[in-house]
């Protein structure tokens, strides 16, 4: 049977830092939530990746660009094959919508 998640919750119980959780899952993509401190490695991925700033702010370098800074409630895709890395300053939490078997850490 399908369920709820509370969004909220699940912040609430995400204490690493970039270490996802998978929310939900349908027609082959994947909401993860993510706890971002610090600055992640530069990836790129083979697929668009879309980020939800759901608490805080950071920001995603894109290597040869401008950074985009995102706040609360702004969304941004990182086109597929860009080069970037996420950085918050401090703890911020974003949802990812990427297909199922995006790899963490690009291709």
């Amino acid at each position: 049977m399908p369920e709820s998640v509370n969004i909220n919750a699940a912040v609430a119980a995400l204490t690493e830092a970039w270490q996802p959780v998978d929310l939900a899952v349908a027609n082959g993509s994947v909401v993860r939530l993510a706890r971002l401190e610090g600055a992640f490695a530069w990836h790129q991925h083979g697929e668009d990746e879309l980020f939800l700033c759901w608490r805080g702010s950071f920001r995603i370098e894109l290597r040869g660009m401008e950074p985009v800074t995102l706040q609360t409630g702004d969304v941004f895709v990182v086109p597929r094959g860009t080069e970037h890395r996420p950085v918050a300053d401090s703890v911020a939490y974003s949802l990812v919508f990427e297909p199922q078997e995006t790899k963490q850490y690009g291709d």
